[in-house]
């Protein structure tokens, strides 16, 4: 490789939204000890992302600025650094760059940690491989680890609730759910229902009708498991929804969440609500990547942009009616 320096876009401050992203010419990274220099291909933007830029997490972070953003990514290995075993330059790879707080991923190339990149098989592209961390995770986080489901076809059958099933994390969610013995009940917009049907959703309600927005199940579900993908649904709406044990796992944690947690927790109170905290692993994300391979899941992608119209893909995401993922590709 002889560049020495490559497009990126960073912000340098908060705030500002899509007007506040510049592009800019910086030196390439040089990877270090069990590193991997990789050219990206895709990368994918989730909320969180412009959330930090809104200082969601100030003055924690950014860390530094100023901060390219963007932290799940794919593409090809260019060089990889000292102690690296499992990656030669030319292979194709799904990485996560360590959660949000690391970023980096809104750039031509990046650099991973060989121990949160798993390969990337030529039946998965490389924007379907960018969009299987932080939203990918969150779902099959939620599921398997926080609610208990097994992803098999085994008894008893669960009850399950994803609301915003048409976004980022709820299309993940309803499709993995699908792989278990469960009756899935998702909530998203009218323009959305016939999708989330075609995901696998037994049912599906309009959240602006009255019936929606009290999480009512069409067939009287009692809900075991509910990944709660948006915000503004109160704990007294979802809590005459719920089984004898029922959960609910908050992906989108806000104050009264973690004041709801400590509450049940000292009250043994059966029923719960568990602020998802979770960061991507190669594990969890090679897992995906297999299914994906398999047919067994899909990446829906809203939309798809070039790094030269980060801003557009930035506002796109910010606007919050994405269906799906949406992409940068470079």
């Amino acid at each position: 490789m002889t560049r020495k320096v490559m497009h990126a876009v960073w912000y340098t401050g908060y705030g500002g939204g899509a007007a506040g992203l510049k592009h800019v010419e910086i030196p390439i990274p040089a990877p270090c000890k069990d590193e991997i220099l990789m050219k990206v291909e895709a990368a994918s933007i989730n909320p969180i992302d412009w959330k930090i830029q809104n200082g969601f997490a100030r003055p924690v972070l950014p860390k530094k600025f100023p901060f390219i953003p963007l932290s799940d990514v794919a593409g090809e290995v260019v060089k990889v650094g000292p102690g690296v075993k499992k990656f030669k330059a030319g292979d194709k790879i799904v990485a996560t760059l360590g959660g949000p707080s690391a970023g980096g991923g809104l750039a031509e190339y990046v650099v991973a940690k060989e121990s949160l990149t798993v390969p990337r098989p030529r039946e998965v592209s490389a924007a379907d491989g960018a969009c299987l961390g932080i939203a990918a995770c969150a779902a099959l986080h939620s599921l398997t680890v926080t609610g208990g489901l097994k992803l098999e076809k085994t008894k008893p059958r669960t009850n399950v609730l994803i609301t915003a099933a048409s976004g980022g994390v709820g299309h993940y969610a309803v499709q993995l759910a699908k792989l278990g013995n469960t009756h899935v009940t998702a909530t998203c917009g009218a323009r959305n229902i016939h999708f989330v049907k075609s995901l696998g959703a037994d049912e599906v309600l309009d959240y602006r009708t009255p019936e929606g927005a009290a999480l009512k199940s069409p067939s009287g579900q009692k809900y075991d498991i509910v990944v709660n993908c948006t915000t503004g649904i109160p704990w007294s709406t979802f809590k005459p929804n719920l089984s004898p044990t029922g959960k609910v796992i908050d992906i989108t944690p806000s104050g009264g969440t973690f004041w709801n947690c400590a509450v049940q927790k000292l009250t043994f109170s059966k029923k719960q609500v568990t602020p998802l905290l979770v960061n991507p692993s190669a594990q969890e994300i090679g897992f995906l990547v297999k299914l994906v391979k398999e047919g067994k899941l899909k990446t829906v992608i809203d939309s798809r942009y070039p790094l030269s119209q980060a801003e557009a893909a930035w506002a796109k995401s910010i606007e919050g009616h994405a269906t799906g993922k949406v992409v940068v590709e470079l």
